[in-house]
């Protein structure tokens, strides 16, 4: 066990996203998630396996996988949660690129320019990348859901635990190493911060293809609002180490119709290459195990079921 260990942790980031590369540069009609949102039976979700998950691969651990479905009432209110504080300087931003599953926003996180702290987090956490997970369709496309809901799109930026890891490469092997914020987007109104990342878009349309992206501050497409769920997992793409603090937004930001097309317009291929449309790029739901999801707020979503007549509390959503 400790020599499989040791080999992981001599894994680079230029070999993670080399594999990255390669396992999604497959067919992403094979993601489609065939079921419907209300019931999804085995054989269809088996079925709807983006190929990147369609075999074994080797985790470590393999009891704290991502993303989960976030059960509203069983969330566990913890009064000691602090607010989550964050701090990002834009000129930090360096690039936007095409990496054969998604666009990457990443950042220079050589020093503590762009940081998080607080939370369920004890150390502060350096920004290093962000990017997106989204569907062909709006009607799933989020990789974590709540109350089995979908959203068409979710955001995730991804901190290293730079007071105790000297590299992000060590930071991604270990229990507390990481820590990423998730964001769910819904269809509604035009987002201005957004609409910044769409115009650079077509510039990257091929995989492998980067441009310089700087001066933009994420925190834009980060609520207002300091609810949250937090809970232990895992990078939900190889090498699906468990070493990530997740902290999921409850609420969502709102972007138009035309932003998430222009999402969907990217491609998972090379210029050359017969064209795929990148959609569908998140992994299936993993099981909670013994794991408990705990919220920075009360649960008054359920006192609030509690307190109606039965008949009616069935219509109430969170």
């Amino acid at each position: 066990m400790m020599t499989i260990m040791n080999t992981m942790k001599m894994i680079t980031l230029a070999h993670l996203n080399k594999q990255l590369k390669t396992v999604w540069s497959s067919s992403a009609q094979a993601a489609q998630r065939l079921c419907s949102l209300v019931t999804c039976t085995p054989k269809n979700r088996n079925k709807a396996l983006h190929p990147l998950w369609q075999s074994p691969l080797s985790i470590p651990g393999g009891t704290r996988q991502s993303p989960i479905n976030i059960q509203w009432r069983d969330s566990v209110y913890d009064p000691f949660l602090k607010p989550l504080k964050i701090s990002y300087d834009p000129s930090t931003c360096l690039h936007i690129w095409n990496n054969g599953y998604s666009f990457l926003v990443e950042f220079d996180d050589s020093t503590d320019k762009s940081i998080i702290m607080g939370g369920p987090l004890e150390n502060q956490y350096r920004l290093k990348q962000f990017h997106f997970h989204w569907g062909a369709i709006n009607e799933w496309g989020s990789e974590h859901t709540v109350d089995s809901k979908f959203y068409p799109a979710e955001l995730h930026l991804v901190h290293w635990n730079a007071v105790v890891y000297p590299t992000f490469e060590e930071a991604v092997m270990e229990g507390n190493g990481l820590a990423v914020i998730g964001v769910f987007l819904k269809l509604g109104k035009h987002h201005e911060g957004l609409q910044t990342l769409v115009d650079a878009l077509p510039a990257i349309k091929h995989k492998d293809t980067i441009i310089e992206f700087d001066v933009f501050d994420p925190s834009c497409l980060i609520p207002s609002c300091p609810d949250y769920w937090t809970y232990a997992g895992s990078l939900t793409t190889p090498p699906l180490t468990e070493s990530v603090t997740w902290i999921i937004k409850k609420k969502p930001i709102e972007v138009d119709e035309n932003q998430l097309e222009a999402f969907r317009m990217l491609l998972f291929t090379s210029d050359g290459e017969e064209e795929k449309r990148m959609v569908d790029n998140f992994r299936p739901l993993q099981p909670l195990m013994d794991r408990t999801v705990r919220s920075s707020f009360q649960n008054t979503h359920l006192l609030n079921i509690e307190a109606q007549p039965k008949d009616h509390a069935q219509q109430i959503g969170p």
